[in-house]
């Protein structure tokens, strides 16, 4: 139960990270976002017009799905409430749910440039996760 309860904690705040960054365009965030460029097709799959995670995508990294101001990750999904950009940095407010739970998450989002983001967790940069734009 302790390791399920942390798992949905860290999937919450890694798809907390998953959206905006720097001067930007809110459309330059829409996407599939994984931690490993060269597995995105084994992290997402498209069936007819949609897009979703595939069955094993943790087996391959993480991952989320950034719909206007929606993001959707293998185990939550958030709605954007705010967003304040500052200088390079995107910092963001969402509300995440799971199956189990609802939470208010803050993350900030940096780009690297339009195929790179890095989400950062504020006070402890070695946690600094980057994520690759896909395309399938």
């Amino acid at each position: 139960m302790v390791v399920s309860r942390l798992s949905i904690a860290m999937s919450t705040v890694l798809i907390g990270w998953l959206l905006f960054s720097f001067p930007a365009n809110a459309a330059d965030f829409l996407g599939l976002w994984a931690t490993n460029a060269s597995a995105c097709k084994k992290v997402f799959v498209k069936r007819g017009g949609t897009v979703s995670f595939a069955k094993d995508a943790d087996l391959y990294g993480s991952g989320f799905i950034i719909e206007q101001n929606r993001i959707r990750g293998k185990m939550a999904t958030c709605s954007i409430k705010s967003r304040k950009e500052d200088g390079a940095l995107t910092h963001l407010i969402a509300n995440c749910s799971t199956d189990i739970a609802l939470q208010a998450v803050q993350f900030s989002l940096k780009i690297d440039d339009e195929n790179k983001i890095t989400r950062l967790f504020p006070g402890v940069p070695e946690l600094a996760t980057s994520y690759f734009r896909c395309s399938l």
